[in-house]
């Protein structure tokens, strides 16, 4: 598939990393190791749309669990 087809009718898929990022991949694409699929798919401007909506908290889970753990300890 070349570049053009994936920027204008390629289907994405929104990807969740385990420190809870969230991404895009071409729906084409095994998804890398690390990852896992959310469960939404569509174009890229949908999918980004919904990243926009859901990833509310940009920090890492491995820090939103340290600093919920500090907090909870106080």
């Amino acid at each position: 598939m070349s570049e053009t087809n994936t920027t204008d009718s390629a289907i994405f898929s929104v990807v969740v990393s385990e420190e809870g990022r969230y991404s895009i991949w071409p729906e084409y694409k095994e998804i890398p190791w690390g990852w896992r699929a959310d469960g939404k798919r569509g174009s890229k401007a949908e999918c980004l749309d919904y990243i926009e909506t859901v990833w509310t908290d940009m920090r890492p889970l491995s820090l939103r669990r340290a600093m919920d753990k500090d907090t909870s300890s106080n």
